[in-house]
């Protein structure tokens, strides 16, 4: 009853009728409400951190609506618990399975990740316009890498700080920091040894390769996509500006994304020489973190991973 009247409080409103949606993934419990002004999906979350985890959610969900290219619940707001955790209120979508939209979903997907490029190639244009200047969109191009707020991936806070160099931010503000918590955790010496031969590879994967910042929606498995009656959906997402080649590493360990996908996502925006070894790249971090948010039985995974990054 506490959570009802907390919600009447902070949503204003007088109706508040539990719907049969409720959800849950490994993280957080949701469930669906009908309000004076419509429904509403609800998380919540006891852990200390839940607030840092849907501000951060909140923020991606917000970045991702400003681009008008991918469908995403609005966020509406994020309340504190009194027992330190928090309550994440946004749109509710009747969301169903993603089978119809498949292509729909590569294109949109793909979109998103050129909005910022095409930001900066309309500010240059802008430039050399007479009486158009910076500061006439809502979004401005983002040069470096980052985002402007914490997000976690799970419920491990990422380290968002700006840098201009990708392959630093991705080996120092990714890799390293789950690195450190497995450390801390097993100090597996195995790890220690391949890593320190691993870290002086990678600036290799990316000769030659020019890298925009772009948005990503940063946790993209197929658990974080669906369908609405007019198109494709996505969701808990954990975004930064990033390297676009990223957000297709996961969905390749955990799949549920069909070719039709994929040839969509490609057509707009090809694979670059070595888009393969940076993929195992990319796959390792999420190895790593679920090896910090599940246990050991992701340790297999990881290094194998480094061991075959280390041959190529």
């Amino acid at each position: 009853m506490k959570m009802e009247s907390l919600l009447k409080r902070e949503l204003n409103t007088v109706r508040l009728k539990q719907l049969g949606y409720a959800g849950g993934g490994c993280i957080s419990q949701g469930q669906s409400y009908e309000t004076d002004t419509g429904r509403v999906f609800v998380k919540v979350n006891h852990k200390n951190q839940a607030k840092t985890m849907f501000d951060g959610e909140m923020a991606s969900l917000e970045a991702i609506l400003k681009t008008s290219t991918v469908k995403v619940p609005k966020p509406i707001k994020v309340i504190s618990l009194s027992d330190g955790g928090a309550v994440f209120v946004m749109e509710h979508l009747d969301i169903h399975g993603l089978n119809r939209h498949m292509a729909t979903l590569g294109e949109q997907l793909a979109n998103l990740h050129l909005h910022n490029e095409k930001l900066r190639d309309q500010e240059s244009k802008d430039a050399h316009t007479v009486g158009k200047g910076p500061g006439q969109s809502e979004i401005q191009y983002v040069s470096r890498f980052g985002f402007h707020t914490t997000t976690c991936c799970g419920y491990i806070p990422q380290n968002n700080d700006w840098q201009s160099d990708w392959v630093n931010f991705f080996i120092q503000q990714r890799l390293q920091l789950q690195l450190d918590l497995i450390e801390k955790e097993y100090g597996d010496r195995e790890v220690r040894e391949l890593w320190s031969k691993l870290q002086l590879k990678i600036p290799a994967l990316f000769h030659d390769v020019e890298i925009t910042p772009a948005l990503l929606h940063g946790d993209l498995w197929g658990g974080n996509i669906g369908q609405v009656e007019d198109g494709p959906v996505i969701f808990d997402p954990s975004s930064f500006y990033g390297h676009s080649e990223y957000e297709l590493s996961i969905s390749g360990i955990f799949g549920g994304f069909s070719t039709a996908f994929y040839t969509a996502y490609y057509n707009k925006i090809p694979k670059a020489s070595g888009f393969e070894k940076r993929l195992k790249l990319y796959q390792l971090f999420h190895y790593l973190n679920h090896w910090n948010h599940f246990g050991t039985g992701y340790r297999g995974s990881s290094i194998s991973t480094m061991k075959a990054l280390l041959k190529q």
